[in-house]
């Protein structure tokens, strides 16, 4: 087996985390961290947008997986984390339909959260993708 970090951005090794780790073997599997709406240098953005800050979180995730060599098309699994799942269930089709665009229909779970890492954020993705 080999492990390779996936880092789009050097910012996460500073707090002790890899954006990803790519598992190869007979498949390759990568285990993303949970990407939230946090620019290129670790910043949150759109305060109090949850539909802003869903879409940002998706283009994270999707910059973790073409690291890696991988597309949201490659998802398997998807852990949706939100302070306002009723919130989310509105802007839903944000997340669905980039997932639907890219062929992916992943196996998701959603989970309501008291908060996140960041007070400001109010949802994160975490993902497994298999190529």
């Amino acid at each position: 087996m080999e492990r390779t970090a996936v880092n789009p951005w050097p910012w996460s090794v500073a707090l002790g985390y890899h954006q990803g780790e790519l598992v190869a073997g007979p498949a390759r599997t990568l285990y993303c961290a949970g990407q939230t709406a946090m620019n290129g240098d670790g910043e949150p953005q759109h305060d109090g947008d949850l539909a802003a800050q869903l879409a940002l979180s998706l283009d994270n995730l999707e910059a973790v997986l073409g690291e890696g060599g991988m597309t949201l098309g490659d998802l398997v699994r998807l852990t949706v984390y939100t302070t306002d799942v009723d919130l989310l269930f509105q802007h839903y089709g944000v997340l669905a339909g980039r997932l639907g665009a890219a062929g992916a229909a992943p196996a998701t779970t959603m989970l309501g959260v008291t908060r996140l890492a960041i007070p400001t954020l109010l949802v994160e993705l975490e993902g497994t993708a298999v190529a």
